[in-house]
């Protein structure tokens, strides 16, 4: 290998590398984790399992979104809460009929600024989702509401599962937040 070469390819590792750095390092934490390979796999994998979740919502049935909870999970909804895979999936079987998201010829939602913090085996997450609807064919799409999310998390079995979700409107976030 020519000193060219190794220069070239020690200054791609350095630039990976502090690419990498930017992209773990949540402006909220006070001593961030150290960056190793397997916690940027984990902080993808958490964010696919976020994106996987929302891509579903409005489009699959609620014993669908209890795959994505590890058992004995809580889903805190506002001031409801939710425990375990049943009664998780009766939170989302229990959404009347006539609400937007329903009725919309197209819902989707949009999440940004993700913060995941990876602790082994454990995690914890927030976004911002923005639920966008279009009422029919043809409209201009609206913001019907937009919140944040706070995610504890768990491997199970070597894939990420929540155990612990509280949805909020607003910004504001919960009292007993530790992530």
């Amino acid at each position: 290998m020519t000193t060219t070469s190794i220069r070239r390819a020690a200054a791609a590792l350095a630039a990976l590398g502090l690419a990498a750095g930017l992209a773990a390092t949540p402006a909220a934490a006070a001593e961030p984790a150290p960056l190793t390979a397997r916690t940027i796999v984990d902080r993808a994998e958490i964010q696919d399992l976020l994106t996987r979740y929302y891509y579903n919502l409005g489009h699959s049935g609620a014993e669908g979104f209890s795959a994505f909870y590890a058992d004995g999970a809580e889903l805190i909804l506002g001031k409801s809460s939710y425990k375990g895979k049943e009664g998780i999936e009766r939170a989302y079987s229990s959404v009347p009929a006539d609400v937007p998201q329903r009725k919309a010829w197209s819902f989707n939602v949009l999440l940004s600024n993700p913060l995941v913090a990876v602790h082994g085996d454990t995690a914890t997450a927030q976004v911002i989702f923005t639920e966008i609807v279009i009422d029919k064919e043809g409209d201009a799409p609206r913001i019907l509401t937009q919140g944040r999310e706070y995610d504890h998390l768990v491997k199970v079995g070597g894939r990420w599962k929540f155990s612990r979700r509280q949805i909020t409107p607003g910004a504001q976030q919960p009292a007993d937040w530790d992530g």
